[in-house]
């Protein structure tokens, strides 16, 4: 059975220090103003609260709950609705790795397995020295360059455990890391600032932030009939992107796709050694159709 505790009530958070604090107020006003009703700042006010101590701590809650006239209740059920609001200590970086469908099966699960080893944390969890708090994490729309991790909410394509775990090992190191896409990599605090809606303020950090990449694109370019080169793609054996600008094994060129896992791959409905098609009513009882087409009667 779960143990209950039938002590004292659990006595109010303590308040900031005062200096803290007045920074705080005069960040949570300025907030408060971009917003008709004031119950709309709650969400940049926790990350506002989040960078300051790494997470929303019940300081943070009656915090927030003062500044807008709610609850602490309140406040509390939407911080832990959502999980981008942390609600314990964490690390500096944030190592979220995707294992939803699509990542799973091209070895975000893998990639997940192997970081839990290697860093000797489990799912939630930070590492002794508070660098890095590993997490799996569902789909981050970034699903053509699966499988992908994200640190600080920032985007790591193409993984496998061996990039991972040297990203991991870089960061641990405090060794500079560029994200695949979008800005400079910043720790959990000042990312939490920025969530808040407060400028980045670091050089080149808002052009370098950019927009999709170029494979989240190419439908849309599709449906305005745009046209690209044509291009060849990844093919069993021949590695997409080559090491060091070396020829790929025989002779052939590399593939020259977006992005390596967008190639066509041998499944039921391409490879001819596994036909497969859909099961009609029709083929389940007398009759259906054959691979070739015609139908058989399937009566007794």
């Amino acid at each position: 059975m779960t143990d209950v505790n039938l002590g004292m009530p659990q006595l109010p958070a303590p308040d900031y220090p005062p200096e803290v604090r007045e920074r705080l107020e005069a960040d949570a006003k300025e907030v408060i103003s971009r917003y008709p009703g004031s119950r709309s700042a709650l969400l940049p006010l926790l990350h506002l609260v989040q960078s300051e101590e790494g997470y929303v701590s019940r300081t943070g809650i009656a915090f927030c709950a003062e500044m807008l006239g709610l609850t602490t209740a309140e406040v509390t059920a939407v911080a832990t609705f959502y999980s981008m609001y942390r609600r314990k200590p964490s690390g500096d970086y944030q190592v979220g790795v995707c294992t939803n469908t699509l990542c799973a099966v091209l070895g975000g699960d893998e990639i997940f397995a192997q970081l839990r080893e290697h860093l000797g944390v489990g799912n939630g969890e930070t590492t002794e020295d508070g660098k890095i708090t590993l997490e799996h994490i569902e789909c981050n729309a970034a699903c053509d360059y699966a499988p992908v991790v994200m640190v600080n909410w920032e985007f790591f394509d193409n993984q496998t455990p061996e990039s991972a775990k040297r990203l991991v090992d870089d960061l641990r190191a405090g060794r500079q890391v560029a994200p695949t896409r979008g800005a400079p990599l910043c720790d959990f605090k000042k990312t939490a600032r920025i969530l808040a809606g407060f400028p980045d303020d670091r050089p080149g950090a808002v052009e370098a932030s950019g927009s999709a990449g170029p494979a989240s694109l190419a439908g849309l370019r599709l449906a305005k009939g745009e046209t690209e080169p044509g291009r060849v793609t990844a093919r069993p054996g021949v590695p997409a992107q080559p090491p060091n600008g070396q020829d790929a094994p025989g002779g052939q060129p590399p593939a020259s796709h977006r992005s390596s896992h967008d190639a066509p791959l041998p499944s039921s409905a391409s490879d001819p050694s596994h036909p497969a098609g859909p099961v009609s009513e029709e083929k389940a009882g007398g009759t259906g159709d054959t691979t070739d087409g015609t139908t058989e009667d399937k009566g007794e």
